[in-house]
C-alpha cells in the first residue's frame, strides 16, 4: 500500500494570491508539488483535519506570495557583469561594443555561469524565468536549477543568404535538444539582427513545434517610427504604407533608404507578434505600435534598469498601464543590469510611472501582478495544468516569502513593490525549497 502523500501547510501574515483578495493570517497548503487550498490559516487547518489528513505546517513572518516570475534575462552572461558596472553607456552601440569585448574573450564556461544566474534568481523569490540562451552549454540552466518557465533557444545574425534548409533543420534541432520540463522556444534576436528570411520563417518553426516566442523589440533608438524621407513615412494611422512593396532585405535596408515604419510594425508584418510571443523592453513604441501589440494579445516584457545602464529611455510605463497592455517584468542579464533582483526593476517601474504622471490608486497592485501573473501570461503558463504566478488551487505550488511587515495589508505591498528588493527569504518551486535564507 503505498503511502499518503504529505501535505504542508505554509502560513503568513498575509498571503498575496494575486487572482484573489490578500489574506491575513492566511495560508496554502501543498501536496505533491500543487496548490491544494488557500485562504484562511484557521479553515484551511480545519478543513484538512476534518477530512483526515495529516499536514505540517510551516509558519513564515510577512508576505507569502506565488513566485516571481523574470520575464526577459539571459543567465548565461551571469559572469559578464564587469559590462554594466564599467559605467552608463551612451546607447545600445556603446553598450554593445562592451559587450562583445567581454563575450568573445576566452574561458567563459557557460553552464556555470548560468547555474549561478539561476541560484540567484531564486534567491530573490523568482521560481520561472524567460531564459534567452545563445550558447548551447546554458541550455539546461532552468532544467538543472529545478525551476519553470521557458528556455529560448536564440538566433542572431542570420542573413537571406545564410538561411537555407540546414539552417532551419540546425534551429530544430537546437530547440529539441532543450532539457524539459521546462519549457522551450526560440528567440529570433532582434529585427535589426536578422533579414527578412528568417524572421519570417522562425516564427513558423515554433508554430509547427507548437512551443513560443520571445523577440527584443523596440530596444534601440533605431526601432523608432519617424516621419521618413522621400515621401515614406511609417506605416501607422494615416502613413502611407508603401514600404512593403518595397519588399526589403532587412528592417535595416529600410532606414537606409529613408524608411521610417516602426520594429513593432516591421515584425508585425512577418507575422511574428501573436498570443503565443512576447517582447522585451518595448522601449520605442507609438500609440500605433501599443494598439497593435494590444490587438496581437502580445505581452511586454519591461526591463528598466537595463535601459538605464545602457544609456536608453525608459519605456512608456503610464501608457502601457493606462491604455490596458498586458505588461511583464524581466531584469535582463547581469552584462547591462546591477542584479537579477526582479524587485528592483518593480521598484523601478514604480518610480518611472509616476514621473510619467500614473496616478491610479492600483499601481501597487498591478505591479506586482505584473512581475507574478503578468510574468506567467507572457511565458503561456497563466491557465492549464502547469500555471504559475499564482496562488489557486490546482496551480503549481510555487511559492515566495519576503520579510516585509504585514501588519497593514496596503502598507505590506506598498513597501513590497516600492522597497522589495532583497526581501526573499524562502523560495519554495513545485512544492520543493530551493532556497531558504532563514
Amino acid at each position: 500500500m503505498s503511502a499518503v502523500p504529505e501535505t504542508v501547510v505554509y502560513s503568513a501574515d498575509l498571503v498575496f494570491p494575486v487572482t484573489s483578495p490578500r489574506i491575513q493570517d492566511g495560508a496554502v497548503a501543498v501536496r505533491n508539488g500543487r496548490i491544494l487550498h488557500v485562504g484562511d490559516r484557521r479553515w484551511v487547518r480545519e478543513t484538512l483535519a476534518a477530512r483526515g489528513a495529516a499536514f505540517t505546517e510551516e509558519h513564515w513572518e510577512g508576505v507569502l506570495a506565488p513566485g516571481l516570475v523574470n520575464a526577459h534575462t539571459h543567465l548565461q552572461y551571469t559572469r559578464m557583469a564587469e559590462v554594466a558596472a564599467a559605467r552608463t553607456y551612451r546607447g545600445f552601440d556603446d553598450w554593445g561594443d562592451a559587450f562583445d569585448a567581454a563575450y568573445e574573450r576566452d574561458g567563459h564556461d557557460w553552464a556555470a555561469a548560468a547555474a549561478e544566474g539561476a541560484a540567484q534568481s531564486l534567491a530573490a523569490g523568482v521560481t520561472a524565468a524567460a531564459d534567452v540562451v545563445t550558447d548551447r552549454e546554458a541550455l539546461g540552466a532552468l532544467h538543472a536549477a529545478g525551476m519553470h518557465g521557458i528556455a529560448y533557444w536564440e538566433v542572431y545574425g542570420a542573413s537571406n543568404a545564410d538561411w537555407d534548409a540546414a539552417a532551419r533543420e540546425s534551429v530544430r534541432e537546437q530547440i529539441r535538444s532543450i532539457p524539459t520540463p521546462p519549457g522551450a522556444g526560440v528567440s529570433p534576436h532582434a529585427p535589426y539582427s536578422l533579414e527578412v528570411q528568417p524572421l519570417l520563417e522562425l516564427p513558423d518553426i515554433v508554430r509547427e513545434e507548437g512551443l513560443r516566442l520571445h523577440i527584443h523589440l523596440a530596444e534601440a533608438h533605431m526601432e523608432r517610427e519617424f516621419d521618413g524621407i522621400d515621401g515614406y513615412v511609417g506605416a501607422g494611422p494615416g502613413g502611407h504604407g508603401e514600404w512593403p512593396e518595397l519588399a526589403a532585405d532587412s528592417f535595416r535596408a529600410l532606414r537606409s533608404h529613408g524608411i521610417g515604419v516602426s520594429s513593432t510594425q516591421f515584425v508585425d508584418h512577418l507575422g511574428v507578434l501573436g498570443p503565443d510571443c512576447h517582447i522585451a523592453h518595448g522601449v520605442y513604441v507609438s500609440a500605433a505600435d501599443r494598439a497593435l501589440l494590444r490587438a496581437r494579445g502580445t505581452s511586454v516584457a519591461l526591463c528598466p534598469r537595463s535601459n538605464e545602464v545602457i544609456g536608453l529611455d525608459m519605456p512608456p510605463v503610464a501608457a502601457y498601464l493606462r491604455e490596458g497592455n498586458p505588461i511583464a517584468v524581466g531584469t535582463d542579464s547581469l552584462s547591462s543590469s546591477p542584479s537579477l533582483d526582479l524587485l528592483a526593476d518593480v521598484a523601478a517601474l514604480y518610480r518611472v510611472a509616476r514621473a510619467q504622471g500614473y496616478r491610479g490608486d492600483d499601481l501597487h497592485q498591478r505591479l506586482f501582478a505584473a512581475a507574478t501573473l503578468g510574468g506567467a501570461a507572457a511565458l503561456g503558463l497563466n491557465v492549464g495544468k502547469h500555471r504559475v504566478g499564482q496562488l489557486g488551487v490546482g496551480a503549481v505550488a510555487d511559492l515566495a516569502c519576503f520579510a516585509v511587515d504585514a501588519r497593514n495589508p496596503d502598507a505590506a505591498l506598498a513597501e513590497l513593490v516600492e522597497d522589495g528588493a532583497g526581501r526573499a527569504r524562502r523560495t519554495i518551486v513545485g512544492g520543493a525549497t530551493r532556497f531558504d535564507a532563514r
